[in-house]
């Protein structure tokens, strides 16, 4: 039997997607409310090789209505983190995604942004926690921590999650 995740097929994958797959077994697709997202991504030269790899995945995935990408050749991290945190507090966008060596100079820069909560995740609990707890609006990852399939398979979960309002958390989030 086939076990699909949203995009991601668990049977004969790499190692790495089969053990998110199991690890994401909880997130039922079924109870997840779906909305065409507009998502911005970008990337200084050292995270366009993860950037590029996600994109390829974003274009196609039907919970993206639509996908920018702000990188240009000679955009630094803070150029770019900056563009992409203002697209997501205007309104603009739904969400970002941010790569850069380890995704934590990307982040560092997009919180500087008044209203932005970026996130560097690496691993489901970060991730999820990062939404479902903080209300993150940026997802940062590093080309140099982690490997396309495991990222994609986080960015395929992230999509999904929600911000959980009735979780002690959230009265937190605004302070």
């Amino acid at each position: 039997m086939l076990t699909t995740i949203n995009t991601i097929h668990c049977e004969n994958s790499p190692n790495v997607v089969r053990t998110f797959c199991n690890i994401f077994q909880t997130a039922s697709p079924e109870t997840v409310e779906r909305k065409n997202m507009r998502i911005v991504i970008a990337a200084p030269s050292n995270g366009t090789e993860l950037k590029n790899a996600l994109k390829a995945h974003l274009q196609t995935d039907p919970r993206v209505s639509r996908l920018t990408d702000l990188s240009v050749p000679d955009g630094t991290y803070p150029q770019l983190s900056f563009a992409a945190a203002q697209e997501v507090a205007a309104g603009r966008a739904d969400r970002a995604i941010l790569i850069c060596g380890t995704g934590v100079g990307t982040a560092i820069a997009a919180n500087k942004v008044r209203g932005i909560r970026a996130a560097t995740a690496h691993d489901l609990v970060t991730v999820r926690g990062s939404v479902e707890n903080y209300d993150a609006q940026v997802l940062c990852m590093g080309q140099n921590v982690i490997a396309a399939p495991a990222a994609w398979a986080l960015v395929d979960i992230w999509l999904d999650l929600r911000h959980d309002t009735s979780s002690g958390y959230a009265p937190k989030v605004g302070e």
